[in-house]
């Protein structure tokens, strides 16, 4: 591998410095995406100008703006104007830093491991920003397509096709005797198909049957990023876990409000987002196991 020389330098180098090193980076990429989270619905530039309290705007100082950590010694509260800092702020710092954790653990020092970082720290920000504003911006969902092509290009060329989880499945077909990019970019193409693809149909059909919208354009655009960077076999896995999830939880605020319109109640990116970093630490072995269970 080309990388391998890179890697090489840092043989000698106790695994727990980089799991220690990857999670305390993705908690400063938390507190970024925490702005991102903020800024990004209201039109914002996420650069400048630098973090300000929403309140008093007064600007957060560099000492006030360390991850988790800030909003321990300030007591949840703004220095300025003591008004409340919302829970979401630690929250996102804390968990993209363990999905930053998880991920390395999953890839080791590798040349799939930035793509994989980049992927789920854009899942997580669209996660939050459905949940707070029920949307998925353009923003994030359309250089997500872009990037998810590149991922395609860049890691079977510099690294390894069988760090994604279909190529096997590809290559097994009469794609065996295509080159590896090209099958790589079928497999993009078939896994947004799968994602983005089938959820535009599902919303379409429903429509045409009921006379009303079930599935937003967001959605769409989010699953053709997804499905584009996974393949085909976690794509459909996504999509499994977060009807499965969307259901119960949906079916949870139903009979705790009493409401039947859970289009209204739920926004769908949540568990996308969710079911999509799922399938991407674990979805794997999970399509493995399942698939063992009809051979033999």
């Amino acid at each position: 591998m080309m990388l391998s020389p890179f890697i090489n330098i840092f043989s000698d180098v106790p695994p727990a410095f980089f799991y220690v090193f990857t999670i305390i980076l993705g908690a400063i990429i938390g507190s970024f995406l925490n702005v991102v989270i903020h800024r990004l619905p209201l039109e914002e530039s996420v650069v400048f100008p630098s973090s300000r309290c929403p309140e008093c705007s007064a600007v957060i100082r560099p000492y006030d703006n360390v991850p988790v950590v800030s909003y321990l010694v300030l007591r949840g509260r703004c220095r300025n104007c003591r008004t409340p800092i919302s829970a979401r702020y630690p929250a996102v710092e804390i968990l993209t830093a363990l999905l930053w954790g998880l991920v390395f653990m999953r890839d080791g020092l590798t040349f799939a491991l930035p793509f994989d970082l980049i992927f789920v720290s854009s899942l997580v920000a669209l996660v939050f920003i459905d949940a707070e504003h029920m949307i998925l911006p353009n923003a994030i969902t359309y250089p997500g397509i872009i990037f998810a092509v590149l991922a395609r290009l860049a890691i079977p060329y510099f690294s390894s096709p069988y760090v994604f989880d279909d190529f096997n499945s590809l290559m097994n077909t009469s794609m065996a005797s295509w080159p590896v990019l090209l099958v790589s970019l079928a497999g993009a193409v078939l896994g947004a198909l799968a994602g983005g693809g089938s959820l535009w149909l599902m919303g379409w059909l429903w429509e045409r049957l009921r006379g009303v919208e079930a599935m937003g354009l967001g959605d769409v655009k989010m699953m053709f990023m997804v499905g584009a960077y996974m393949g085909w076999r976690l794509t459909v896995l996504t999509i499994f876990l977060a009807v499965i999830a969307g259901s119960l939880t949906g079916l949870a605020i139903m009979l705790k409000r009493r409401e039947r319109n859970l289009q209204m109640l739920l926004p769908f990116g949540i568990f996308l987002g969710i079911g999509a970093i799922f399938a991407l630490l674990f979805g794997q072995r999970i399509v493995e196991w399942y698939a063992s269970q009809f051979i033999g």
